[in-house]
Protein backbone atom coordinates (compact mmCIF):
# COMPACT_ATOMS: atom_id res chain seq x y z
CA UNK A 1 0.00 0.00 0.00
CA UNK A 2 1.22 3.49 -0.84
CA UNK A 3 0.36 6.44 1.39
CA UNK A 4 0.68 9.82 -0.32
CA UNK A 5 1.52 12.82 1.82
CA UNK A 6 3.99 14.15 4.37
CA UNK A 7 4.22 13.41 8.07
CA UNK A 8 3.99 17.07 9.05
CA UNK A 9 0.30 16.68 8.23
CA UNK A 10 -1.63 15.33 11.23
CA UNK A 11 -3.94 13.52 8.82
CA UNK A 12 -1.14 11.73 6.97
CA UNK A 13 0.54 10.87 10.27
CA UNK A 14 -2.78 9.49 11.55
CA UNK A 15 -3.01 7.02 8.65
CA UNK A 16 0.61 5.90 9.08
CA UNK A 17 0.11 5.41 12.82
CA UNK A 18 -2.96 3.25 12.26
CA UNK A 19 -1.07 1.21 9.68
CA UNK A 20 1.80 0.70 12.13
CA UNK A 21 -0.54 -0.23 14.98
CA UNK A 22 -2.27 -2.80 12.76
CA UNK A 23 0.93 -4.15 11.22
CA UNK A 24 0.03 -3.10 7.67
CA UNK A 25 2.96 -2.72 5.29
CA UNK A 26 3.00 0.62 3.51
CA UNK A 27 5.27 2.98 1.61
CA UNK A 28 5.11 6.69 2.35
CA UNK A 29 5.29 8.59 -0.94
CA UNK A 30 6.15 12.22 -0.27
CA UNK A 31 3.38 14.26 -1.84
CA UNK A 32 1.77 17.66 -1.45
CA UNK A 33 -1.30 19.29 -2.96
CA UNK A 34 -0.67 19.95 -6.62
CA UNK A 35 1.74 17.02 -7.03
CA UNK A 36 1.52 15.85 -10.67
CA UNK A 37 2.29 12.20 -9.76
CA UNK A 38 -0.41 10.35 -11.73
CA UNK A 39 -0.92 7.78 -8.96
CA UNK A 40 -1.52 10.58 -6.48
CA UNK A 41 -3.89 12.39 -8.86
CA UNK A 42 -5.84 9.16 -9.37
CA UNK A 43 -6.05 8.56 -5.63
CA UNK A 44 -6.91 12.15 -4.71
CA UNK A 45 -8.83 13.92 -7.47
CA UNK A 46 -9.02 17.15 -5.44
CA UNK A 47 -5.33 17.08 -4.52
CA UNK A 48 -5.83 16.52 -0.80
CA UNK A 49 -3.52 14.53 1.46
CA UNK A 50 -3.47 11.82 2.61
CA UNK A 51 -4.46 9.44 -0.15
CA UNK A 52 -3.69 5.78 -0.68
CA UNK A 53 -3.17 3.35 -3.51
CA UNK A 54 -3.77 -0.24 -2.37
CA UNK A 55 -3.45 -2.46 -5.41
CA UNK A 56 -6.02 -1.08 -7.83
CA UNK A 57 -7.98 0.68 -5.07
CA UNK A 58 -7.58 4.42 -4.51
CA UNK A 59 -8.96 6.52 -1.68
CA UNK A 60 -8.45 9.95 -0.10
CA UNK A 61 -9.27 11.44 3.33
CA UNK A 62 -7.76 10.11 6.55
CA UNK A 63 -10.96 8.96 8.23
CA UNK A 64 -12.22 7.29 5.05
CA UNK A 65 -8.87 5.53 4.63
CA UNK A 66 -8.88 4.31 8.22
CA UNK A 67 -12.47 3.07 7.89
CA UNK A 68 -11.29 1.05 4.88
CA UNK A 69 -8.25 -0.31 6.73
CA UNK A 70 -10.40 -1.27 9.73
CA UNK A 71 -12.73 -3.29 7.50
CA UNK A 72 -9.94 -4.96 5.55
CA UNK A 73 -7.54 -5.67 8.42
CA UNK A 74 -9.40 -6.93 11.45
CA UNK A 75 -6.34 -7.38 13.67
CA UNK A 76 -5.56 -4.70 16.27
CA UNK A 77 -8.83 -2.81 15.83
CA UNK A 78 -8.60 0.92 16.22
CA UNK A 79 -12.35 1.26 16.79
CA UNK A 80 -13.83 -0.58 19.79
CA UNK A 81 -16.74 -3.00 19.45
CA UNK A 82 -18.69 -1.51 22.36
CA UNK A 83 -21.16 1.01 20.89
CA UNK A 84 -20.54 3.73 23.47
CA UNK A 85 -16.76 3.36 23.33
CA UNK A 86 -16.86 3.40 19.53
CA UNK A 87 -18.97 6.53 19.52
CA UNK A 88 -16.52 8.18 21.90
CA UNK A 89 -13.53 7.17 19.75
CA UNK A 90 -15.20 8.64 16.67
CA UNK A 91 -16.03 11.83 18.61
CA UNK A 92 -12.38 12.34 19.46
CA UNK A 93 -11.42 11.71 15.83
CA UNK A 94 -13.91 14.37 14.77
CA UNK A 95 -12.81 16.71 17.57
CA UNK A 96 -9.19 16.43 16.41
CA UNK A 97 -9.89 16.79 12.69
CA UNK A 98 -12.29 19.72 12.92
CA UNK A 99 -12.34 21.59 16.24
CA UNK A 100 -8.69 21.26 17.29
CA UNK A 101 -7.37 21.36 13.73
CA UNK A 102 -9.50 24.37 12.79
CA UNK A 103 -7.64 26.47 15.34
CA UNK A 104 -4.26 24.76 15.45
CA UNK A 105 -3.76 24.71 11.70
CA UNK A 106 -4.34 28.47 11.50
CA UNK A 107 -1.11 28.78 13.45
CA UNK A 108 0.76 25.98 11.68
CA UNK A 109 -0.13 27.13 8.18
CA UNK A 110 0.53 30.82 8.69
CA UNK A 111 3.74 30.51 10.68
CA UNK A 112 5.27 27.41 9.09
CA UNK A 113 3.69 25.78 6.06
CA UNK A 114 2.95 28.92 4.04
CA UNK A 115 6.19 30.85 4.64
CA UNK A 116 8.58 27.87 4.69
CA UNK A 117 7.15 25.34 2.26
CA UNK A 118 4.85 27.26 -0.09
CA UNK A 119 6.82 30.51 -0.27
CA UNK A 120 3.77 32.60 0.55
CA UNK A 121 3.53 35.07 3.43
CA UNK A 122 1.64 33.95 6.48
CA UNK A 123 -1.39 35.75 7.82
CA UNK A 124 -0.35 36.64 11.36
CA UNK A 125 -3.83 37.85 12.25
CA UNK A 126 -5.19 34.40 11.43
CA UNK A 127 -2.44 32.77 13.50
CA UNK A 128 -3.30 34.99 16.46
CA UNK A 129 -6.95 34.12 16.03
CA UNK A 130 -6.04 30.44 16.23
CA UNK A 131 -4.08 31.08 19.41
CA UNK A 132 -7.03 32.92 20.93
CA UNK A 133 -9.30 29.96 20.18
CA UNK A 134 -7.03 27.31 21.67
CA UNK A 135 -7.53 27.78 25.44
CA UNK A 136 -11.20 26.74 25.40
CA UNK A 137 -10.35 23.68 23.29
CA UNK A 138 -7.38 22.65 25.40
CA UNK A 139 -9.35 23.22 28.62
CA UNK A 140 -11.91 20.74 27.31
CA UNK A 141 -9.21 18.20 26.51
CA UNK A 142 -7.67 18.61 29.95
CA UNK A 143 -11.08 17.96 31.46
CA UNK A 144 -11.53 14.64 29.65
CA UNK A 145 -7.92 13.39 29.58
CA UNK A 146 -7.74 10.29 31.79
CA UNK A 147 -5.39 10.00 34.75
CA UNK A 148 -4.24 6.72 33.21
CA UNK A 149 -5.11 4.83 30.06
CA UNK A 150 -6.85 6.23 27.03
CA UNK A 151 -9.60 8.55 25.86
CA UNK A 152 -12.15 5.83 25.04
CA UNK A 153 -11.16 3.05 27.44
CA UNK A 154 -8.87 1.09 25.09
CA UNK A 155 -6.31 2.74 22.82
CA UNK A 156 -8.24 3.82 19.72
CA UNK A 157 -8.30 6.03 16.67
CA UNK A 158 -9.42 8.83 19.00
CA UNK A 159 -6.09 8.81 20.83
CA UNK A 160 -4.18 8.70 17.55
CA UNK A 161 -6.10 11.59 15.99
CA UNK A 162 -5.85 13.97 18.93
CA UNK A 163 -2.19 13.15 19.62
CA UNK A 164 -1.31 13.54 15.94
CA UNK A 165 -2.80 17.03 15.83
CA UNK A 166 -0.92 17.97 19.01
CA UNK A 167 2.31 16.66 17.49
CA UNK A 168 1.87 18.93 14.47
CA UNK A 169 1.23 21.87 16.79
CA UNK A 170 4.59 21.28 18.50
CA UNK A 171 6.22 22.59 15.32
CA UNK A 172 4.95 26.06 16.20
CA UNK A 173 5.45 25.87 19.96
CA UNK A 174 1.96 24.71 20.93
CA UNK A 175 2.55 21.20 22.19
CA UNK A 176 0.97 20.01 25.45
CA UNK A 177 2.02 22.26 28.35
CA UNK A 178 2.69 20.05 31.37
CA UNK A 179 2.24 22.97 33.76
CA UNK A 180 -1.06 24.27 32.42
CA UNK A 181 -2.43 20.96 31.14
CA UNK A 182 -0.82 18.19 33.23
CA UNK A 183 -3.35 15.44 32.48
CA UNK A 184 -3.21 16.13 28.75
CA UNK A 185 0.58 16.16 28.78
CA UNK A 186 0.74 12.88 30.70
CA UNK A 187 -1.74 11.22 28.33
CA UNK A 188 0.19 12.53 25.31
CA UNK A 189 3.44 11.17 26.77
CA UNK A 190 1.83 7.73 27.06
CA UNK A 191 0.83 7.86 23.40
CA UNK A 192 4.41 8.82 22.47
CA UNK A 193 5.73 5.70 24.21
CA UNK A 194 3.84 3.32 21.94
CA UNK A 195 6.12 1.42 19.51
CA UNK A 196 4.06 2.48 16.49
CA UNK A 197 4.35 6.14 17.47
CA UNK A 198 8.10 5.85 18.00
CA UNK A 199 8.54 4.23 14.60
CA UNK A 200 6.63 6.94 12.75
CA UNK A 201 8.32 9.69 14.79
CA UNK A 202 11.75 8.31 13.87
CA UNK A 203 10.91 8.68 10.18
CA UNK A 204 9.46 12.14 10.72
CA UNK A 205 12.49 13.31 12.70
CA UNK A 206 15.10 11.83 10.37
CA UNK A 207 17.32 14.44 8.68
CA UNK A 208 16.41 15.20 5.10
CA UNK A 209 19.14 15.40 2.49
Amino acid sequence: MQVFGALLSPFVRKVCLVAEEKGIAYELVMSSPGNPNPDFVAASPFGKIPAIKDGDYNLADSTAIITYLEAKHLEQPMLPADPQARGRAMWFDEFADTILAASGLKIVFNRLVGPKFLNIPGDEAAALQGEAELPRILDYLEGVAPESGWLADDFTLGDISVASMLRTMTYVGHGPDAVQYPKTAAWYARVCERPAWKKVAAVEDAPRG
